[in-house]
């Protein structure tokens, strides 16, 4: 079974082929373009969707010579429904929705968060883990149960990508800017103390963000490495209690923020006191794309059948705790 994802919930559109075999997939294609706004500023969502409208023809095209195969071949074609930037989710639909109708090709909507777990699963071969989600839109803690993934933890405010990114971009970087952050932090090891902020099993980046920014002005490097120790301490803590409540064996993180060394070493140590196996997505599908979309939309395809056209959506605010996973 071949199937097509489309992602464009933030500042990617990428397309991706996967051809599914059992409960083995294979990723035959993965292309991106991302959109770069200036340096120090954020996602313009409206100048997000025109980059996306500009290269989406191109990027589909590619896909497809890349997979070696043509649009008439897919049985499924899936697309990031939300959450999201409203506008941007609009293109990566209409794109699906054309293609689905022009075609006949069953359509699926598919859940942006749940794409990067059920990606994240196929690539480590993680079966039952609690699950850290951490990007520029997600900062939670998750576990399967009974159909649905239950929530064990979250950002109360900001994400843990939003805290770094905008932190990045108060200095003058491009978003996204957790690499640079990285690399000005593996060159310091001087800890200057921050708010430190965790409220049951949730975590508050807000206070930290605006107090690391006033020690960047003595010190980007100090500052780089104290607010990564410090927010990583924060989510470390929140894994750590979690893990002893659901008494899980696995721990796997997904998202774009799970391509930070840092935050795998010190989850690792986490994982050494809980005798518990640490998986990590490979650093290529960390952040967004297509693969997590098109292996999604597979797999919901083994259950039911495609949606109907007028009952495609986009929703820019869909938690994942409300979708039933029956696959």
């Amino acid at each position: 079974m071949l199937g097509l994802g489309i992602e464009s919930t933030a500042h990617t559109f990428s397309c991706a082929i996967i051809e599914k075999k059992g409960k083995n997939g294979k990723i035959l294609s993965d292309v991106r373009k991302i959109y770069r706004p200036a340096d120090g500023e954020g996602i313009h969502p409206r100048e997000a969707s025109r980059h996306h409208i500009e290269y989406s023809s191109s990027v589909l095209s590619e896909c497809l010579k890349e997979a070696k195969t043509s649009i008439k071949d897919l049985d499924v074609i899936s697309y990031a429904a939300g959450p999201g930037l409203g506008p941007c989710l609009r293109v990566g639909a209409v794109v699906a929705r054309s293609l689905s109708s022009f075609y006949k090709i069953p359509i699926y909507p598919v859940n942006h968060a749940i794409g990067h777990i059920e990606l994240g699963k196929l690539l480590t071969g993680a079966s039952n883990p609690l699950v850290l989600l951490v990007s520029g839109g997600h900062t939670m803690l998750l576990a399967f149960l009974n159909k649905q993934w239950r929530v064990f933890g979250e950002t109360l405010d900001i994400t843990l990508g939003q805290l770094l990114d905008q932190f990045g971009r108060s200095m003058g970087f491009a978003s996204p800017c957790g690499k640079n952050i990285e690399e000005l932090a593996s060159t310091s090891s001087n800890y200057v103390t921050l708010p430190y902020s965790v409220k049951g099993n949730d975590v508050s980046f807000s206070g930290l963000l605006s107090a690391t920014k006033t020690v960047a002005k003595k010190s980007k490097v100090d500052a780089c490495y104290s607010i990564q120790e410090t927010a990583f301490a924060m989510i470390s803590e929140t894994v750590e209690r979690a893990l002893s409540f659901t008494q899980k064996r696995e721990l796997m993180i997904v998202g774009g923020v799970a391509a930070n060394k840092r935050l795998s070493e010190m989850l690792q140590d986490v994982c050494k006191r809980h005798n518990c196996k640490f998986f990590v997505v490979p650093l290529r599908y960390a952040g967004d794309c297509g693969s997590q979309i098109c292996w999604t939309g597979l797999l919901e395809s083994q259950v039911k059948s495609g949606s109907s056209l007028k009952d495609t959506f986009v929703t820019q605010s869909w938690r994942l705790d409300t979708v039933k996973v029956n696959y």
